[in-house]
């Protein structure tokens, strides 16, 4: 069996040791993102390697398989690597300005040193040093806003209850603060984070940027979230934070520029066409005309809009400006 077949196995184990309710074939197939034959295969496989695979039923007749933990022994001890991925991983959130998230991380990597064996401790030290030293995370530079962790707490403590808070916001350039009702949905992170609620005088979601929130406190209300409201499908509406109605877009980037095109997610929806001539032409459906027009101003002369016509005409307008840079 190839390399990658067994690390793909033992990844498998290690899921399915680490889930309690078990996996079913459709948990496999996306963990693992295989299909429905590979992932039967490989459920097969860890039953011949590992006896005490338990099949267990749901009240749905789905099926589930679950590994105990002891089945793994000392293969499911964290190496190295699990270590370096936990610090990276804080790094990562402070400087994208999570620090609230990136506590968190060092926390989990704190209770992982103390579950390793003092000798494997011991080992891994140096080992881990050397690595973040030689892969450390970049701090992006330019100013940025701070975030009070105190508030992330608050808002998700309402999140999760569903409980009502008043928010008492100011608009930006203005010194006047508003008090609002709101039923607080989530959180859009980024390099500025932003609520996503759902103001009842409105009947409309609206964000909130973080450095403009003064405060917010519980009502002792309750709310009940609207079910067919998905963050996920919210955020996918836009280019960046900034709500706008979709509408289609297509840019091309020259020759040059093409390789470098192709390693950027533009967009969730995003489709590549490649040209006869080496350029690319990259298409999706979002809106946020203002923050594709800061995004396309990077990429000066070796991008040029094709639709929509408005965002064309604010690009060739910035490009004028791109070129007279000194």
């Amino acid at each position: 069996m190839r390399y990658g077949n067994s690390e793909s196995l033992l990844q498998l184990a290690l899921e399915l040791s680490a889930s309690h309710g078990g996996l079913s074939l459709d948990d496999i197939e996306a963990k693992l993102g295989v299909g429905r034959r590979t992932a039967q295969r490989m459920r097969d496989a860890i039953g011949r390697v590992f006896p005490q695979l338990e099949e267990i039923q749901q009240q749905d007749r789905t099926k589930r398989w679950r590994l105990p933990p002891k089945a793994l022994g000392h293969v499911a001890d964290l190496q190295l690597d699990d270590i370096m991925a936990l610090e990276v991983a804080a790094n990562v959130l402070d400087r994208d300005n999570r620090t609230d998230a990136a506590a968190s991380v060092r926390r989990v990597e704190a209770k992982a040193r103390i579950s390793l064996r003092a000798e494997d401790a011991r080992r891994m030290e140096p080992d881990l040093e050397a690595l973040m030293q030689a892969e450390g995370v970049a701090m992006r530079p330019g100013p940025r806003h701070k975030v009070d962790p105190t508030l992330i707490s608050a808002l998700r403590h309402a999140i999760l209850g569903c409980r009502e808070i008043e928010v008492r916001y100011k608009k930006r350039y203005s010194p006047t603060e508003h008090t609002r009702r709101i039923h607080p949905y989530g959180i859009i992170y980024g390099q500025r984070h932003y609520l996503l609620a759902f103001v009842p005088d409105e009947g409309d979601i609206r964000s909130y940027a973080f450095p403009y929130i003064a405060g917010v406190k519980e009502t002792g209300a309750s709310f009940v979230r609207d079910p067919n409201f998905s963050l996920a499908e919210y955020a996918a509406r836009s280019f960046g934070v900034f709500q706008q109605e979709p509408f289609d877009v297509a840019w091309r980037f020259t020759p040059e520029a093409a390789t470098d095109a192709k390693d950027f997610l533009f967009h969730a929806s995003q489709v590549f066409e490649e040209q006869p001539d080496g350029g690319l032409v990259v298409r999706f459906r979002a809106g946020g005309l203002l923050e594709m027009a800061w995004h396309l101003y990077q990429w000066g002369d070796t991008v040029e809009v094709l639709e929509p016509e408005e965002l064309r005409t604010i690009h060739n307008q910035s490009k004028v400006t791109w070129r007279a840079r000194p």
